[in-house]
């Protein structure tokens, strides 16, 4: 049995979900709306504030699809009633991040400057110009464009410059050493 596809998601109040047939999923919440198709296969019901998700029979790819759903699920939930973010930091002298418009500009290192349009349904927050913060409803959005942003300058291990998520651990080789 799937440990996490039998347990129930609870929906908070101010999100509504709204499950039409072929288990397209609508959900509705103070920071906005999020719809998914899910695999029809499955049973989704809500009964008052419980959003529970079964399995018709045990074929293996039911069995898969179990919790994978229920996950999904509980993101679209989570993300509209709290949102998403991750927070990424720039280490290296020169390196900066700034906003025009709506453009993230990075400057690091390289000869030109690295400008990367900012997808519809994220927002970015630069507080100081070495640290980005993404945020947004959608956690697969939110985790792609932070990862895309931190594969311009991934953090090299000699002196740890580059983009690295706030709580990343980039481990520190030692340097060639003199005879």
């Amino acid at each position: 049995m799937s440990r996490i596809g039998n347990k129930a998601i609870v929906v908070p109040a101010g999100v509504t979900v709204d499950i039409r047939e072929g288990n397209l999923v609508t959900v509705k919440g103070p920071k906005g709306q999020l719809e998914k198709q899910l695999n029809p296969e499955l049973n989704i019901q809500l009964d008052g504030n419980l959003l529970t998700i079964s399995r018709p029979n045990n074929n293996m790819f039911t069995r898969k699809i179990h919790g994978t759903t229920r996950a999904l699920l509980f993101n679209m939930v989570t993300g509209v009633s709290e949102g998403y973010s991750k927070k990424l930091e720039i280490r290296g002298v020169g390196y900066r991040a700034q906003l025009q418009g709506n453009t993230l500009v990075l400057q690091l290192g390289f000869s030109h400057n690295i400008e990367m349009p900012i997808p519809e349904g994220l927002s970015l927050d630069i507080p100081k110009n070495t640290e980005i913060t993404v945020n947004g409803i959608d956690k697969q959005a939110v985790g792609q464009f932070a990862a895309e942003i931190r594969k311009h300058r991934k953090p090299e291990p000699y002196k740890g410059k580059g983009i690295r998520y706030v709580d990343e651990y980039v481990p520190r080789k030692a340097g060639k050493t003199a005879k």
